[in-house]
């Protein structure tokens, strides 16, 4: 099983005044069973990268392959539907994607759709709704009674319903206060280490990328300008400042001590850091 692109170019308005090229000739391989965090500046390509992978749009150029599918451009892709049901793509506001009257008809609507029985369908969402850390009190609700933040857990709820291997999430904690956004990034690294998804995450957090992701892949006018480990990219000092990026507080905190002669290399955490300031100062 693997994600790869392969020479992928996409533009967007083809042959009109408003043509753009929103990515050039991507070359990227997308670690199975990993946390991979997608970021870049606004406009780099981002969300035009995730697109692709459950066929919400096509390539222009070059091939990728998501499994056992093989997207090539200019080519109708057969079995999307099957795709899209591998790939759960969870869009910056997935609130908008909540139309039912009820959130257990909401849940249900994508098994349903994939012909599951209703009855099926219904015990699949309350396991859903269970994972995505609510009862099954909310099940009769409207989704226009709930919270911006359970609105979120609900809109995840239907995708995991459809029991996709890869879950692509587009800025998910976009409006959350911070307590619900920790929640929601909590959600999504277990769903990766205790129920083997892979996940995709498009974000700006630098917080949420070194505390929650495995991988790091750099987005830069439409093209892969880094893929390495999230350890490996925050070591490179020369990458933020290129990129204009703010490091996260505890690699601020470690350099900061460094220049004042204290080395805590190899210390990952708030609490093995202040353990490594109180053998030094002793």
């Amino acid at each position: 099983m693997s994600i790869e692109f392969k020479k992928i170019d996409y533009t967007y308005s083809v042959n009109t005044p408003f043509q753009f090229v929103a990515l050039k000739q991507i070359d990227l391989n997308i670690e199975m069973n990993k946390v991979t965090a997608i970021i870049g500046a606004t406009g780099s390509g981002k969300s035009t990268l995730v697109q692709h992978l459950n066929g919400l749009i096509l390539p222009t150029s070059g091939q990728l392959i998501v499994n056992d599918f093989v997207i090539n451009a200019n080519v109708k892709v057969r079995n999307l539907k099957s795709l899209r049901k591998n790939v759960g793509l969870v869009f910056q506001f997935p609130e908008y994607q909540l139309f039912e009257e009820s959130i257990i008809k909401d849940i249900a609507f994508g098994p349903k759709n994939f012909g599951v029985p209703e009855d099926e369908a219904n015990k699949i969402a309350k396991a859903s709704l269970k994972l995505v850390g609510l009862d099954e009190s909310y099940l009769e609700k409207s989704p226009l009674d709930l919270s911006g933040g359970q609105k979120r857990r609900v809109a995840i709820a239907g995708i995991l319903a459809m029991e996709p291997d890869v879950l692509v999430l587009d800025e998910p904690t976009a409006g959350l206060d911070p307590q619900g956004a920790k929640q929601m990034m909590e959600l999504f690294k277990k769903l990766n280490t205790v129920h083997n998804k892979t996940v995709l995450l498009v974000t700006h957090d630098m917080e949420h990328v070194y505390n929650y992701c495995d991988n790091v892949v750099v987005m830069k006018k439409g093209e892969v300008f880094l893929n390495s480990s999230v350890n490996t990219f925050f070591e490179n000092t020369t990458y933020l400042d290129e990129l204009n990026i703010l490091a996260p507080n505890i690699i601020r905190l470690k350099n900061m001590l460094k220049n004042h002669n204290i080395d805590v290399s190899g210390c990952d955490d708030i609490h093995s850091i202040c353990d490594k300031i109180v053998k030094e100062l002793k």
